[in-house]
């Protein structure tokens, strides 16, 4: 991998020598005082310009940056641009992930003039690096709070509990029904984020909300006390439906714990009913499927 004062230099000549290009700024991981520094950080620039069409259209002037091995663009279908909602209005800002043959990898942005002054494309992960024109803003240092824990409301609490049984529920079914993707899926994107989701709110609980907890919670190992992080990695499962069994039945008493942790701090009520209907669920089910069927619990 090439050096950060490599990538930089790289990333400031071209700004330099580009005429198109007004002004340069970083985002993301290497602006966050809290993100630990490895090197395996991207580096996540944006250009403001003049006009997007010639450097979209001709895009050769991203060679420099060294010789692609996997790349995607905000036009890929099925990429980050469909999966964000930013596919369209190109003449206002596009962007692109590339990843090179050394395993350095750049986010490389461009955007107008009048949509960086929208603010659109960045938070208060903004660090200045060149500014041709004066058309950059002076603004506090880099701070990640835009992505702090947010207390819960009631009524947040309520729903996030419910939907973590409720879900569950489905995957019950699922697995009644030998439907180990539906239900695997179901775990995955629906129950496991109401669990994560909690979990975030019991780190506000134990450290405070003043922090973040990553992109997709990473750095829950480095918030979570250890024996809950430990419970936590007992959660994730593999194929084998007895497996997958032990990984629910973790999940639910962490969900407990954490829940009932949250409820106290912010005086909220653990609604164990929702958990109790979910109990009984699995009891029907496991009493219709019969003994036959051995992917539910006994």
């Amino acid at each position: 991998m090439r050096t950060d004062e490599e990538m930089m230099k790289l990333i400031l000549d071209t700004a330099r020598s580009d005429q198109r290009i007004l002004a340069a700024y970083l985002k993301g991981s290497r602006t966050n005082p809290h993100a630990p520094p490895d090197r395996y950080r991207d580096f996540d620039v944006m250009y403001v310009v003049r006009e997007t069409a010639s450097m979209v259209e001709h895009p050769q002037w991203l060679e420099v940056f060294g010789r692609v091995i996997l790349k995607q663009e905000q036009d890929d279908p099925f990429g980050y641009g469909e999966r964000f909602g930013l596919r369209g209005n190109y003449d206002q800002s596009y962007s692109w992930l590339l990843l090179f043959e050394d395993g350095t990898r750049i986010d490389v942005g461009i955007e107008t003039l009048q949509t960086f002054e929208k603010g659109t494309n960045r938070n208060k992960l903004f660090l200045p690096l060149l500014d041709k024109t004066g058309c950059l803003p002076c603004l506090p240092p880099p701070t990640d709070e835009d992505f702090y824990i947010q207390p819960p409301t009631a009524s947040r609490y309520r729903g996030c509990c419910n939907e973590f049984f409720w879900c569950l529920c489905d995957v019950a079914k699922g697995i009644a029904r030998d439907e180990l993707p539906f239900a695997m899926t179901t775990y995955n994107t629906l129950v496991r984020n109401m669990l994560e989701k909690m979990l975030e709110w019991y780190v506000g609980t134990d450290r405070g909300c003043s922090l973040s907890c990553g992109k997709l919670n990473k750095y829950f190992k480095r918030y979570l006390p250890p024996e809950l992080y430990d419970e936590y990695v007992h959660t994730y499962t593999d194929g084998s439906y007895e497996h997958f069994w032990a990984a629910i039945d973790a999940a639910c008493r962490l969900f407990r714990k954490t829940a009932m942790l949250t409820a106290a701090h912010f005086g909220f009520t653990y609604p164990r009913e929702d958990e109790e209907g979910f109990r009984r669920y699995v009891a029907i089910l496991r009493n219709r499927t019969g003994e036959e069927n051995n992917s539910l619990p006994r």
